[in-house]
């Protein structure tokens, strides 16, 4: 494989800078960046037949973008993936070609490839609560079946990511009426705690064989170290078995359900979008396709002209 030039690791780094500086991303977004950015770097190389440094860079036409394309296809890489591949490159040139001056028309007016757009697969009400009311008698260990109780509880009653729920620390107990967390990208954001929410975890932490302090992790697994989201999501695996729901019922659609069944029952976007700490409106709008997919779902069931 052609190599990347430290001039074009230069910019790459420069960029990947600025987008964690600048805009907050995780580790693990400018991570994947890093990667989408490395492997159209070394297909323009190989095109290019040269190391890769800024001038073949800024040469680049809409024939090599369609040449990428075709390749990326050629490598089984899914259209919603290629999507996000390109909108990587696209951020680059945008910074790329601000920063020195240049026409970077063909990268940015390639178009992305269409996909279907998937939509988030949240439970039934009465499935949620059957699964809530199952977890509780998954375990031999009471402690253990409290504390699951209390992460799904969290999940589906301030519609957290299973990531932020085990974040929480042992200073987060006891849960008052409203809780701050930090989302992905470092965004802060602030839920409000149901009293059932509240009971649930106070249930655990009286249980836990473990002490709190408040730098300790808030939720324990068996052997004293950190909860894994693995452990949590087997736990989620095992209950809905038992209850017949489909592999989709997993503890990220807890927080789907938390969105779909607030948009239900009249909530607006808006305040959704900030519940969920959605940096974009856009995201938040796919909870309408859902609930109106679920309205026609009940309309050819039930209505006699359907």
């Amino acid at each position: 494989m052609t190599s990347v030039s430290p001039a074009a690791s230069a910019l790459l780094s420069g960029w990947l800078e600025m987008k964690q500086s600048v805009q907050g991303l995780s580790e693990n977004t400018i991570s994947a960046y890093q990667a989408d950015l490395l492997c159209f770097f070394a297909f323009m190389g190989e095109r290019f037949g040269t190391d890769l440094g800024a001038a073949p860079l800024k040469r680049i036409s809409i024939q090599d973008m369609r040449a990428w394309l075709a390749h990326e296809r050629g490598r089984g890489i899914a259209p919603r993936s290629l999507a996000r591949e390109l909108s990587a490159v696209k951020s680059f040139y945008n910074w790329f070609a601000e920063r020195d001056g240049f026409d970077a028309t063909a990268i940015l007016a390639t178009r992305a490839p269409k996909f279907q757009q998937k939509l988030p697969r949240p439970v039934e009400k009465d499935a949620a609560r059957a699964l809530l009311e199952t977890i509780a008698y998954q375990s031999e260990k009471p402690w253990v079946a409290q504390r699951d109780t209390a992460v799904l509880t969290l999940l589906y009653g301030c519609g957290l990511r299973i990531s932020e729920a085990l974040s929480l620390k042992g200073s987060d107990s006891p849960l008052s009426t409203s809780l701050r967390i930090i989302g992905k990208g470092d965004k802060e954001r602030v839920v409000p705690v149901l009293p059932v929410a509240q009971a649930a975890l106070a249930a655990y932490v009286a249980d836990c064989p473990y002490d709190l302090t408040a730098k300790s992790p808030l939720f324990f697994g068996v052997r004293g170290g950190a909860l894994t989201p693995r452990t949590v999501q087997k736990a989620m695996a095992a209950a809905r078995m038992q209850l017949g729901l489909p592999a989709s019922a997993t503890p990220h659609a807890l927080r789907h359900s938390f969105a779909t069944h607030l948009l239900s029952a009249g909530g607006d976007l808006r305040t959704i979008q900030e519940l969920l700490g959605h940096a974009s409106l856009s995201t938040t709008q796919t909870y309408t396709a859902v609930d109106t997919a679920r309205l026609m779902e009940v309309y050819e069931r039930s209505h006699p002209r359907a």
